[in-house]
Parts: C-alpha cells; sequence; structure tokens
C-alpha cells in the first residue's frame, strides 16, 4: 500500500542536503509531491511531501534519512499524510490567488501582524511570504532604507471593495503603503510603464516654476493644486494658467530645466526597466520642452505632452495642438498600447493628479504616486512612503535580482 509523507528538515544552510534526501528516496523508487524551502540567516527550512508506491517500504526511507541527517547535523521531522487530507488539499488548486505587497521604511512585527489579520478577516489563506527588498544594515537610518515583504494569499474574499478599504485605512494608520492584486499571468508579463511628469517624475510642477520666473507665482500655484484635487476642470485650469504666462522670455527655460528636481529613485526605475527590455512613456500635463530634457536624461522612450507656444522668443500663453487632458492621458496609453502590440493589463501607469485617474483606471496596474487624497482613494494601488523604484516590487522583481 502506497503512502504519503511529509519530510520537514532544518539546520544550519549548507550544500546537498536536498541531494542526500533525494537520493535516499530515488533508492526506494519515491515520488516528490510537493517541495518548498526557504533560508533565512542562514538557516534552512525545506520540506517535501513525497509518496512511497505500492511495493515499496517506508521504514528503510524514513530511518535512511533520519540517520544521514544527523550525521550532516540536521533537525528532521516526519509526519504521515491520510490520502483524504492529500485530496482535499488537491482540491484548493486553481482557486483564487493575490499578492499583498507591504512597503516601508522598515517592517516591524505590529505592521506584519495588522496586516495579516485583515487577510485572515477576509478569509484569504496566506502560503507564502518572502522580503523582495535588499538585506539591511542594522546602523542604516530609516530615512535611508528600503524595505518590502510580499504575501501570496490564496481563497475568495466575500467583499474586495472593502477588503481594499480596510488595506487603505491600515496603511494611513502605520504609515505604509500597501498594494493588493490579483495573481496573475499579466503581472508576470507587463511591457510598458507610463508616467505622469510633474510631481511624479520630477518632484516639481513645471508650470509654477515658469510662472516664478514670471512673477505669478502665487496665483498659478493656487490653480494648480486646485486641478490637482480635481475642482476645477483641467481645460481650464490649464488656459487660465498658461494666460497668466504670456510674455514669459523663452531664455529661461534651459535654466529651469537643468534645476528640475529628479523624484526620489526614478533613476533606478528607468534605468532597470530599459536592461529589462520593457519601453517607457512620459504622457504628461505639462510640456514637451520638459519631457524632453527627461528623455535624454534618463532615457525614455515616448514623449508625449504640450506644445508650448513661443513667438519672437517669447511665450504666447497658449500650446499648439490638443491639451494633454486626463481623456488624452488615458487615450495615449491605450493608442501606446496597440503600437506595441500588447494588452492594456501589460501596461503599468503611474501618476499623482485627478487627470491621470483615467490612465490609472485602464492601466492593468495603475499607480496613485505620492498622490492628493482623492487620487489614493480612487486608485487601486498607491505608493506614498517610498520611492518610484518601489514600483519593482509591485511588479514582482527582487532587489537581489537587479542590483
Amino acid at each position: 500500500m502506497r503512502e504519503l509523507i511529509l519530510i520537514n528538515i532544518s539546520g544550519d544552510d549548507k550544500p546537498g542536503v536536498t541531494s542526500e534526501v533525494t537520493a535516499i528516496l530515488a533508492e526506494n523508487n519515491g515520488n516528490v509531491l510537493d517541495i518548498g524551502q526557504a533560508v533565512i540567516h542562514d538557516q534552512l527550512s525545506l520540506g517535501m511531501l513525497v509518496e512511497v508506491p505500492d511495493g515499496s517500504d517506508s521504514s528503510p526511507v524514513v530511518k535512511n534519512i533520519l540517520y544521514r541527517m544527523h550525521d550532516i547535523g540536521m533537525q528532521v521531522r516526519f509526519q504521515p499524510i491520510p490520502e483524504g487530507s492529500y485530496a482535499e488539499w488537491i482540491s484548493h488548486q486553481g482557486k483564487e490567488r493575490h499578492i499583498v505587497t507591504l512597503l516601508a521604511r522598515q517592517i516591524t512585527a505590529s505592521q506584519i501582524a495588522a496586516l495579516t489579520r485583515v487577510v485572515a478577516e477576509h478569509n484569504l489563506n496566506i502560503d507564502n511570504i518572502s522580503r523582495l527588498s535588499g538585506r539591511v544594515p542594522l546602523d542604516e537610518s530609516d530615512k535611508d532604507s528600503i524595505a518590502c515583504v510580499e504575501f501570496s494569499a490564496r481563497g475568495v474574499a466575500g467583499n474586495i471593495g472593502q477588503l481594499r478599504a480596510d488595506f487603505a485605512e491600515l496603511a494611513s494608520e502605520l504609515d505604509v503603503d500597501i498594494a493588493f492584486q490579483e495573481d496573475n499571468m499579466f503581472r508576470r508579463t507587463r511591457r510598458l510603464v507610463c508616467f505622469d511628469m510633474d510631481s511624479t517624475l520630477i518632484e516639481a510642477e513645471v508650470i509654477d516654476e515658469l510662472a516664478k520666473a514670471a512673477g505669478v507665482g502665487e496665483q498659478v500655484a493656487a490653480i494648480t493644486e486646485a486641478a490637482m484635487r480635481g475642482e476645477i476642470d483641467f481645460n481650464e485650469s490649464f488656459k487660465q494658467r498658461m494666460s497668466l504666462l504670456k510674455g514669459l522670455d523663452e531664455s529661461v527655460l534651459a535654466g529651469i530645466a537643468e534645476s528640475l528636481p529628479v523624484t526620489e529613485g526614478a533613476e533606478r526605475l528607468i534605468s532597470t526597466l530599459s536592461k529589462l527590455g520593457y519601453k517607457t512613456a512620459i504622457l504628461s500635463g505639462g510640456f514637451n520642452y520638459f519631457g524632453r530634457y527627461l528623455q535624454g536624461k534618463l532615457g525614455i522612450d515616448y514623449v508625449y505632452a504640450n506644445d508650448l507656444e513661443i513667438v519672437d522668443g517669447k511665450v504666447t500663453g497658449e500650446v499648439n495642438g490638443e491639451i494633454v487632458n486626463g481623456a488624452r492621458k488615458a487615450a495615449l496609453l491605450t493608442e501606446l498600447a496597440e503600437q506595441e502590440g500588447i494588452s492594456l493589463k501589460q501596461v503599468v501607469a503611474v501618476g499623482d493628479g485627478a487627470n491621470d485617474l483615467p490612465m490609472l483606471s485602464i492601466a492593468g496596474l495603475g499607480i496613485a504616486f505620492r498622490a492628493k487624497p482623492l487620487v489614493r482613494a480612487e486608485a487601486k494601488q498607491a505608493i506614498s512612503t517610498l520611492g518610484l523604484d518601489a514600483i519593482l516590487y509591485l511588479m514582482g522583481f527582487r532587489d537581489r535580482e537587479i542590483d
């Protein structure tokens, strides 16, 4: 009669442990039904669910593994598994799977306790936990550190909307970011990443910087803030701000471009995406002049923004062509996806303002980055505590794979 045995092995990590165990299993015609391994601080935890088929005796298997593991300083535990229990385990295959990502400057026990409590309350079961961020020295300051832990959970949540709301409330309470995604093939096949520019790729609103140079900084900044909060129609706010820039000398543009502060993590993110073959794009309600400057500096593939009209060396207060507003951004994202021959589910969109919501809503992964409350509430994912390179974690990358 066949037997099913769960084998758990632990101890100091060393080469050859798996080889030793499977060699003994092979001598007795054993089959490996499931296997998993984790190493934390050089401590190995290895699990195998094995089948000893009809005609083979499990006694020498257990004895030889026990003796061999003792010889190399490993602890081992055996547990017989009833076939009914195995059949029930098999039945869970194919259930919905989700990825929960915890991002913070430092991961604490209280954060994990609160997050996993919410997961359990919504009837999801965590079956894998992985640290995606690199090892952090003990003397590194919190402001410089980056920490990310990914939880793989399965099951059917009764109310996805409430689950997202609970995660959002928890993230605000703990000053962390929590992302919740369906675990599917598209998560691993993203091909295009589209960015807003102002207050996303750069830590500034270019139109505000132009306004300061024109001596109308306060008026323009007030209109910009209202537009970002969604209180004023983007096209109307844009026209109001542009009219205040009329007469600005073209010579100031280069100086503003050179002084634009690039957002934390932007250079690492873009260079990594480029190395991995992803396409990147700027879809901005700002201006082409500055978008192209960033394109050259960061190595971005596409730039679509407003074309600032300049006549006789002076800004006219108008733009050439169609205003790039929220609807236009979404249309451009769709066009780029079609051009690249990919599904919208393979697109990542990142932005901070109300006019970014249309493109965030249609992208497979839409991320509100350091966004206004309205945008954070509407977007499915949000990052506020870390830099732009934290997006790599939401795409499933580990630091050790990309650094």
